[in-house]
């Protein structure tokens, strides 16, 4: 079964998994206004996608993520910017998404008005991370890298705890897996940009 609302509006979001609420991306930005402790995605078909809050473990491990990635970021200010779960951006399929962490050049982030830096980011971050929770399921995230790729990322890591397992995404190249690294590289994407897994295995 499909819904389709013709105008924005708040709605309540608890509805049974046999639905998919199809959106625009107007009324995509206004449910997000409207909802601003909910984390939502919209996909390239416009079906609206809920995320839950995470767990204890999986904020945790995120924070550690973030919190390395920005490190590493506040060295490198001049290379580009860094981004956490909250932001959103609008992928060239038109796809609404929320990676739990990712960067952008400098360049690509200059080219963009100062309209654009406030709102929905209307690019692929060049780097992207995922870290699946307990909820989530392994083959929705592998597609969501997929379609990053396919919008112009050069760089994804799936990070997958439950399992100690890492998959590694890159253009033009089969997808690298990783079982319990102590740590990852961020190649020529980001230089010298080295993550601690430590805690995200804990």
């Amino acid at each position: 079964m499909v819904q389709t609302f013709t105008e924005p509006q708040t709605i309540s979001l608890e509805v049974p998994n046999s639905i998919a609420l199809l959106v625009t991306g107007e009324q995509f930005e206004a449910l997000t206004l409207a909802n601003p402790d909910l984390r939502l995605e919209r996909t390239a078909q416009g079906e609206l996608i809920v995320n839950p809050p995470t767990g204890g473990e999986s904020g945790n491990s995120n924070l550690s993520i973030s919190g390395q990635l920005d490190r590493w970021c506040e060295l490198n200010e001049d290379l580009g910017k860094g981004f956490d779960s909250s932001t959103g951006f609008i992928l060239p399929n038109g796809a609404r998404r929320s990676p739990d962490a990712s960067w952008v050049s400098r360049t690509r982030w200059e080219a963009l008005t100062a309209k654009e830096r406030k709102g929905f980011v209307p690019l692929c971050p060049e780097f992207v991370v995922e870290l699946r929770s307990a909820s989530d399921s392994l083959s929705t995230l592998q597609a969501k890298m997929r379609e990053y790729i396919d919008n112009g990322e050069r760089l994804g890591w799936l990070i997958d705890p439950q399992n100690r397992r890492v998959e590694i995404y890159r253009q033009q190249a089969e997808v690298e897996i990783l079982i319990n690294p102590a740590e990852l590289s961020g190649e020529d994407v980001l230089p010298g940009f080295v993550l601690n897994l430590r805690r995200v295995w804990r």
